[in-house]
């Protein structure tokens, strides 16, 4: 009996802490502004690989118009730590991400960012959120603040 309490108990503490992982790839990409924000492109891997694809100021601040004819800062890669993982995979699973319209914002201001999420799922299906402006639901810009974050947060290793 103690040994089916403690399973019991084991299991649901378990449960709680490990979010249910659905997914194969998830992309996210962040577009141009008229101004300096990060423009990057991520993919991270259900083995929490992940490669950052960036643009300008992804790890560089923007200084002045000249810094767009800069070269891209290059492909940089890592290994997302298990707890931000985690945090990703919970916060996926919240917005429950196949029921999001495919596009959110407003485009008659002219001068915002658009986020780009696709994710591909177990079953083969994939969803793709374009988001301009980037406050398509609270959550959604919960998730792109995480997303964005990540490359502050994260060792990278440049690769080219």
């Amino acid at each position: 009996m103690k040994f089916f309490l403690a399973l019991s108990l084991g299991l649901l503490f378990t449960s709680c802490t490990v979010a249910k992982n659905n997914y194969t790839k998830i992309q996210y990409e962040a577009g141009a502004c008229f101004g300096f924000c990060p423009m990057f492109k991520l993919t991270i891997n259900p083995d929490r690989t992940t490669v950052i694809e960036a643009e300008h100021f992804t790890f560089e601040e923007g200084r002045s118009k000249d810094d767009f004819s800069k070269e891209k800062e290059g492909n940089f890669t890592s290994t997302i730590r298990q707890e931000d993982y985690n945090t990703l995979i919970k916060m996926l699973n919240k917005i429950n991400i196949k029921s999001l319209n495919a596009k959110y914002g407003n485009r008659n201001v002219t001068d915002l960012p658009t986020s780009y999420l696709t994710v591909t799922f177990k079953d083969g299906t994939v969803t793709k959120v374009e988001d301009y402006g980037k406050n398509g639901t609270d959550e959604l810009a919960e998730l792109w603040m995480f997303l964005e974050n990540l490359r502050k947060t994260q060792t990278w290793t440049k690769v080219k």
